[in-house]
């Protein structure tokens, strides 16, 4: 798999000419997406099967190697959008996460303690105990409602116990946003078997925008995830009908940037020799700037893939993939098995 690099180019470099020529002022605010590869505790939870988990079948310091996990991914979340924004994500949707506790861990750690994260989770059903989760600055973003959906998913007449899709509304400053949190079903089984389960979670994804439409009409939402699909896919293309030009945007249709990265060879994972880009954020219309250059409201600016040379495997079997966290039973001291995404949101400082 051939080593990526880092998907910035100089679109800030005219931003920046852009705002100097008008003397305007900007906030920044970055949204981020990050599936934390098996972030489970060292305790045995009789009532899930988190003894599957990588690190409770490990031999030796488990303890040890908890902590330094979370002070890596620690790191890794503090850098996320800091170059632009000045600070880590505002809003960072998380996945591959046991329960509320590493999460208090994970945002009390050093690199992460004065940013005072505050967090929405909920248990879901999924038999290995797996999450979704929100993780927010207060001082920027403000909940007001949050929720988790079921997808209610059946594989020949038997429940598909998988994560919950977590919503959760609130105003970004002062403006409302919804952001939809995924991990859809995997591929085990392989791809097209298992693709029926995947176009499934879509259609609830579909039902969540459809009665947050009942009260905002035209809403901005971020759908944010590991969806264990490319952007090319039937869940997306066919039953999201997500759009990759914005010139065919229209009102309520989602845009999602990560298609055409995906058509130039970007990636957040590999496996099994194929490269991926699972991890994804997308969103509704009234988040794009089609080149009006109309920043009094926020819109997207710039989405992006943070794969820093600190995050890819250097050597070995898994040369240039994500440098992940365990590997054949054995702690590898690397990050996650996916590279974070994010995007930054503009608007003007009035």
């Amino acid at each position: 798999m051939r080593n990526i690099a880092t998907f910035l180019v100089c679109a800030f470099v005219v931003f920046s000419t852009y705002s100097q020529q008008n003397q305007k002022k900007f906030k920044i605010r970055t949204v981020g997406f990050y599936n934390l590869e098996n972030l489970f505790d060292t305790e045995n939870d009789s009532e899930k099967n988190d003894e599957a988990s990588p690190i409770m079948e490990m031999k030796g310091d488990k303890e040890e190697v908890y902590w330094d996990k979370i002070d890596k991914l620690g790191e890794v979340i503090s850098q996320l959008g800091e170059e632009k924004a000045k600070t880590s994500p505002a809003i960072l949707g998380v996945a591959e996460i046991e329960n509320r506790k590493v999460l208090e861990d994970l945002v009390k750690s050093e690199r992460l303690k004065s940013k005072r994260y505050e967090i929405i989770h909920f248990d879901s059903p999924d038999k290995r105990g797996i999450d979704v989760a929100l993780l927010y600055q207060p001082r920027y973003f403000k909940p007001i409602h949050f929720e988790a959906f079921n997808p209610n998913i059946y594989d020949q007449n038997f429940k598909v116990d998988t994560r919950d899709i977590l919503l959760v509304t609130g105003y970004l400053d002062d403006e409302l946003v919804h952001v939809i949190v995924n991990h859809w079903p995997s591929r085990r089984g392989g791809e097209a078997k298992s693709r029926p389960l995947r176009e499934k979670a879509a259609y609830k994804v579909k039902q969540i925008i459809e009665k947050i439409k009942e009260n905002d009409p035209n809403p901005k939402v971020l759908i944010m995830g590991d969806f264990n699909d490319d952007p090319i896919n039937s869940s997306f293309k066919t039953v999201l009908q997500t759009k990759s030009k914005k010139k065919n945007v229209k009102e309520g249709d989602i845009y999602n940037p990560y298609e055409d990265m995906f058509r130039r060879g970007f990636n957040t994972l590999g496996y099994r020799d194929n490269i991926n880009l699972f991890d994804q954020i997308m969103f509704t219309s009234p988040l794009l700037d089609k080149g009006e250059k109309d920043f009094s409201t926020y819109k997207m600016f710039k989405s992006g893939i943070f794969n820093k040379r600190f995050l890819t495997q250097k050597s070995g079997r898994y040369k240039g993939y994500p440098f992940r966290s365990f590997s054949y039973g054995k702690y590898t001291g690397g990050y996650s098995d996916h590279y974070p995404v994010y995007m930054y949101l503009i608007k003007e400082d009035k």
